[in-house]
């Protein structure tokens, strides 16, 4: 007979199986565990109102988060746009030093050397908005791809909504075009159109079009920001895209007659047609006719831009929203 008294039928209480599904207990007062002497007090958890660092929200409440995080996106923007180049003699005088000698060496490549300023009037003012505009939208998502890389600290250790961090660079990449605008609308006020053979005053080439710019303007923001949340989620699933990036721009800068006329290239209408569908080139070519022409852009020009910057800012904020569980890995 064997020395196990445990009845038959029954199991000993340590080897009693717990069902996989059964709830932990929640304590709801506090415990006192000895350790040797001394009591240390240990404070319950109630596991129900916890949630991940990287969980995601419902669309309306991240927009609404994103929201109430716009002090903080301003002030970062402000605050990297006044130390971008603290570093150089020349300080914030970059900001339209940088821009003003990428339009010279265009000018002097296209303009001088291969010709590309015959047919165009006033070649200067043309290409000054061209190179001004699209540095704008370049350089905004080329640094936005890189945005949640560079502050993958910030994303592996705070819970907040991601998409602050590619809206910051927007921001910064703004404010700091606006002296370039600035500078901008000064040139155009002083370039002589080509055509004419006395200088025209500034105070002639100001009319009522030139309300129309931040619109546009603010189409190419709108823009801008779906793109870079695209670029910014792309990126930081594949970090080697961030190069791949900066090629797709270069490429874009000559498919967006920056610095001369499809006209003078493209015979075919049906093919002109489809290059005359480039967003950028909208932009460029609206706001030329806006500050150089004297031109109303038609309402084709409205209807294709305003597709492009609405439709890709909604693509890109549910794009980027669908994936905000996984940057806690970047």
């Amino acid at each position: 007979m064997s020395g196990d008294t445990t009845p038959t039928g029954t199991t000993p209480a340590a080897a009693q199986p717990t069902p996989a599904d059964e709830p932990r207990p929640v304590f709801t007062r506090p415990l006192l565990v000895r350790e040797g002497r001394r009591p240390l007090h240990v404070e319950p958890v109630d596991g129900t109102v916890l949630r991940p660092v990287a969980s995601r929200p419902p669309l309306r409440e991240y927009l609404r988060l994103l929201w109430d995080r716009r002090h903080f996106i301003v002030a970062d923007a402000r605050a990297r746009v006044a130390t971008s180049n603290s570093g150089t003699l020349l300080g914030r005088a970059w900001l339209v030093l940088s821009p003003l000698l990428d339009a010279a060496v265009y000018l002097v490549i296209f303009g001088l050397l291969l010709r590309s300023s015959r047919g165009i009037d006033n070649f200067i003012g043309y290409l000054l908005i061209g190179v001004f505009l699209f540095r704008l939208t370049s350089s905004t998502v080329s640094a936005g791809a890189r945005s949640l890389i560079a502050g993958r600290s910030l994303v592996r250790s705070f819970s907040f909504p991601r998409a602050s961090l590619p809206l910051a660079t927007v921001a910064r990449q703004t404010l700091a075009f606006v002296p370039t605008l600035v500078l901008l609308v000064v040139l155009v006020l002083l370039t002589r159109p080509a055509a004419e053979d006395t200088w025209t005053p500034p105070a002639e080439l100001l009319s009522w079009r030139w309300l129309l710019v931040p619109v546009v303007l603010a189409l190419q923001l709108a823009l801008n920001l779906g793109l870079t949340l695209i670029a910014a989620r792309a990126t930081a699933r594949v970090p080697d895209l961030a190069q791949v990036v900066g090629v797709l721009m270069r490429f874009w800068l000559y498919g967006s007659a920056v610095f001369f006329s499809f006209d003078r290239f493209i015979d075919h209408p049906t093919l002109l047609q489809v290059v005359e569908l480039n967003p950028m080139f909208r932009v460029l070519d609206m706001v030329r006719d806006c500050m150089l022409y004297g031109q109303t852009p038609t309402w084709e020009s409205w209807a294709i831009l305003t597709s492009w910057s609405v439709g890709l800012l909604v693509l890109g904020t549910v794009f980027f929203w669908r994936g905000e569980e996984s940057y806690g890995s970047v």
